[in-house]
């Protein structure tokens, strides 16, 4: 091959077959010369960044033999001397590699390996005449034989849906890729220091239910053949975080993953991983505050600042948020009176004209709401507490004491995104088992995301649950703010995606 040429990924099928059958045959050409191909041990003694911080600190010094562990990223053939990368998870450097001092050795490296083995080089470091940072090799050993070729490495997989289907590819080839999910892991553990700090508890319930609860969803259903009983994957874990609170265990967290059976989108991802949190003796304003306090943290620990850019867009997270009334975000955004916002058959007839489906059973909650999810929450731009949701529409809430037909909830929306919910948690059983029956109602007409009739939650609330707020908060949307990424695909490992 040329300088730099690389061999065929995903473009030509016969090309990249024959490439993987060469490598096969250099598998068992290095059996034949009994060198093993997978050998069991390496030498490994330091990651590629801590090298070569350490040789500018004067730590290591050009006398010093230096082992070098990774995969081989670049290959630059010059007849007696030639030139390559390797790299590991924290960085790349360059090898040079020469036939008086290599030998045999030197030809095994031009013959038999390849982009994207891993191997282990030993050597003297020193800088080139350019600055850059060099092992010269006097030893090297394959560590593991890659039969397949790598994506274009000076760019990456350029197309979106092999970088998500292929993401340990992506991961290899693609730096910012890298990034975002070393962001997304610090991202998490940020969020477990705020809480802990915060006297939190961080629990684990089960992702396995009887009966799916905690939110509006439909749920996946599995079996479980020694129950000989249907099981749900979680939806929520609200109740059975509810059920800790009713324990005596006051403030409490989950970082947790959940399923709902819908659609695959820019903004949803049939399994997500969400954060519940959950504090006795406090309320809906309680958890604003508490939301604040975590996105200030979060912002300053991962950007240094509180102003996020976002698709081209600068979005403040200083407290305090905006705040809105859920009714007056639909007559600022759509326009409507209250009047109208009262009149059902209009809601209905307005409803319609959007082109949605809706059941005689809605109340005019759940009609407003429609109308909020089509045209409201993608205009609310700036990061905005949407408060006052309908009761009707918010099972899990207590009913505001000034408006009962409003719920003590609020919804976070930023960017024209949903991040996150809380409510005034309701732990009245009788008005709790009343509001579940509505749900009922609601899917026996054919709604599949109605919550159903949890006798045993209501058992559990009867013995007394103390007033609480909770808290959810979308980890992967947050992710997605916090490094810039336009999909929630971009910030999941491995999405979920259409079978090929």
């Amino acid at each position: 091959m040329k300088e730099h040429e690389e061999e065929p990924f995903l473009s030509d099928k016969a090309l990249e077959d024959e490439y993987y059958k060469q490598r096969l045959l250099k598998v068992n050409a290095l059996r034949e010369m009994k060198v093993d191909p997978y050998p069991v041990k390496s030498n490994f003694v330091d990651y590629i960044s801590n090298i070569k911080r350490n040789f500018e600190d004067n730590k290591i010094t050009d006398k010093e033999d230096i082992v070098v562990v990774g995969r081989l990223f670049s290959k630059r053939l010059h007849g007696k001397m030639s030139f390559a990368d390797i790299i590991d998870f924290t960085g790349k450097i360059q090898i040079q590699l020469k036939k008086d001092i290599l030998g045999e050795q030197y030809d095994f490296f031009k013959n038999y390996i390849d982009i994207g083995d891993f191997i282990q080089v030993s050597g003297n470091i020193f800088r080139t005449k350019t600055g850059e940072i060099t092992v010269l090799v006097k030893e090297l050993k394959i560590l593991s034989k890659a039969l397949r070729s790598l994506p274009e490495k000076w760019h990456g997989l350029k197309n979106v849906e092999l970088r998500y289907r292929f993401r340990y590819l992506d991961l290899i080839s693609n730096q910012k890729t890298r990034d975002i999910f070393v962001k997304r892991s610090k991202i998490i553990s940020f969020i477990r220091k705020f809480f802990e700090s915060k006297g939190f508890l961080e629990v684990e319930t089960p992702m396995l239910h009887l009966i799916p609860g905690g939110a509006s969803a439909k749920p996946f259903v599995t079996y479980h053949n020694v129950l000989e009983k249907s099981l749900f994957l979680r939806i929520a874990p609200e109740l059975y975080l509810k059920r800790l609170l009713i324990g005596n265990f006051h403030k409490i967290f989950e970082i947790n993953r959940s399923f709902r059976n819908e659609g695959v989108s820019v903004k949803h991802n049939p399994e997500f991983t969400m954060l519940e949190a959950y504090q006795a003796y406090s309320d809906l304003d309680g958890m604003m505050l508490l939301t604040e306090e975590l996105l200030v943290y979060l912002c300053e620990n991962v950007l240094g600042t509180t102003d996020v850019v976002y698709q081209g867009k600068t979005y403040s997270f200083k407290p305090p948020l905006r705040r809105i009334d859920f009714d007056e975000s639909i007559k600022e955004y759509v326009g409507l009176t209250d009047e109208q916002l009262k009149n059902k058959a209009f809601l209905q007839s307005f409803v319609k004209d959007l082109g949605c489906q809706f059941s005689s059973e809605w109340g005019i909650g759940r009609l407003k709401l429609e109308i909020f999810e089509h045209l409201v929450e993608k205009k609310i731009e700036e990061p905005t507490f949407v408060f006052g949701y309908p009761a009707e529409v918010s099972p899990l809430a207590k009913r505001d004491p000034s408006n009962p037909e409003k719920a003590h909830r609020f919804e976070l929306i930023v960017a024209g995104r949903e991040i996150g919910n809380a409510h005034s948690e309701l732990n009245d059983p009788v008005y709790q088992r009343n509001m579940f029956l509505e749900q009922a109602k609601l899917k026996e007409s054919g709604d599949e995301e109605a919550q159903m009739m949890d006798d045993d939650f209501i058992f559990a609330l009867e013995h007394g649950m103390p007033p609480a707020g909770g808290l959810g908060l979308g980890i992967d949307r947050i992710v997605m703010l916090l490094t810039d990424s336009p999909s929630i695909r971009d910030v999941i490992f491995f999405p979920h995606l259409k079978p090929n």
